[in-house]
């Protein structure tokens, strides 16, 4: 038995606002600091600074993008929201919008990334120790493995998906021997979180991460029926700027833009450890700069995940290509949010303009 996820307080989701204002922000915009703890006002719309960077923008809005945003350095480089597409997947992903007209989001399994950080926040408090079985949170039958099996899979092995489960959490290895992307086992983080702190998964998330990074478009919501089979019930509401926020406070060592620690260096470093099984993959982040990745549906890929973008960069990815990137070596912040995109390869172009615009 898997259980329930922790109960919700948020209201259910309101429908979808079909048109957004576009408002576009470009290099030297202004200080994204003061836009970290507090709303910034609403710029008018520029022209872009340069042919590279309108070469950006063309191509992220051919791309199905509703929201786009680019900081380094703490300054924003680009921001435009587009109106949201006409695309039956990406209704279920779509909520209220900002006052800067972006739309709040379900981002998918970009939340695994949030929720890594939570994790390593309860390691901190001394709440968690990721070497124990997970039974040791939140009790044994929690999975279909044999007793003996189900013992020895570790918080560990859940946060970079080595359980050796699969997605019906059978047994299908040992855990820790076998990289499988499994949405559905990941899920039990939740509950392992909130069983470990003895408080909601939302009044974690308000608590420890989202109230003190300044982060008031961020909510857990209950998703809509469409998701009852991919084992994961409740989605991960935010905007592009509260996705930059978190990826800052990754860039900052741990803390939020007033100073405050979130998460120690010790435990934010853990996070990009490369894992055994994947080089590409650390505690529920992506990494750039491996030799090969194993990505879902178990296909290895050589060469590191994006070839045209820098080494060091770690990604927070979700379906309908929802992108977090974050690139210590040029403080830098990407944000890409909307439906699927038509190029399979678009981290990949992507980047190849990123890196020509950002000189």
């Amino acid at each position: 038995m898997l259980g329930s996820p922790p109960t919700l307080t948020e209201d259910p989701p309101a429908p979808m606002i079909p048109q957004l204002r576009r408002r576009t922000v470009l290099t030297g915009a202004g200080a994204f600091g003061l836009a970290l703890s507090a709303p910034l006002a609403a710029a008018a719309e520029t022209a872009p600074a340069s042919p590279q960077w309108q070469a950006v923008l063309d191509y992220v809005a051919g791309q199905k993008t509703t929201g786009f945003l680019v900081v380094r350095d703490r300054k924003t480089l680009a921001e435009k929201n587009w109106p949201a597409p006409a695309d039956g997947a990406f209704r279920n992903f779509a909520y209220e919008t900002t006052r800067e007209g972006a739309l709040l989001e379900d981002v998918a399994s970009q939340q695994k990334s949030f929720v890594s950080m939570l994790a390593a926040v309860a390691i901190d408090k001394g709440l968690l120790d990721v070497g124990r079985p997970v039974s040791a949170y939140i009790g044994a039958g929690w999975s279909k493995a044999p007793a003996e099996q189900e013992a020895r899979i570790r918080v560990i092995d859940v946060l970079t998906m080595s359980s050796g489960l699969t997605e019906g959490f059978a047994y299908a290895a040992p855990p820790g021997t076998v990289f499988l992307y499994n949405t559905p086992v990941y899920a039990i983080t939740k509950r392992i979180l909130a069983a470990a702190a003895k408080l909601p998964l939302e009044a974690i998330t308000r608590d420890w991460l989202t109230a003190p990074a300044g982060m008031n478009d961020t909510a857990w919501r209950r998703r809509p029926a469409a998701f009852a089979d991919v084992g994961n019930p409740t989605g991960l509401v935010t905007s592009p700027r509260d996705t930059a926020r978190f990826g800052q406070i990754v860039l900052d060592g741990g803390k939020a833009a007033d100073g405050k620690r979130i998460v120690s260096e010790a435990n934010l470093k853990a996070m990009f450890e490369r894992s055994a099984t994947n080089p590409s993959y650390g505690r529920l982040w992506w990494l750039n700069g491996a030799a090969f990745a194993i990505k879902p549906l178990a296909r290895r890929v050589e060469g590191p995940l994006i070839p045209a973008a820098p080494a060091d960069l770690v990604a927070a990815l979700g379906a309908l290509d929802r992108k977090l990137y974050v690139v210590p070596s040029k403080k830098l912040v990407v944000v890409r949010m909307g439906a699927a995109c038509p190029d399979k390869d678009f981290d990949q172009q992507l980047w190849l303009r990123l890196m020509k615009a950002l000189g």
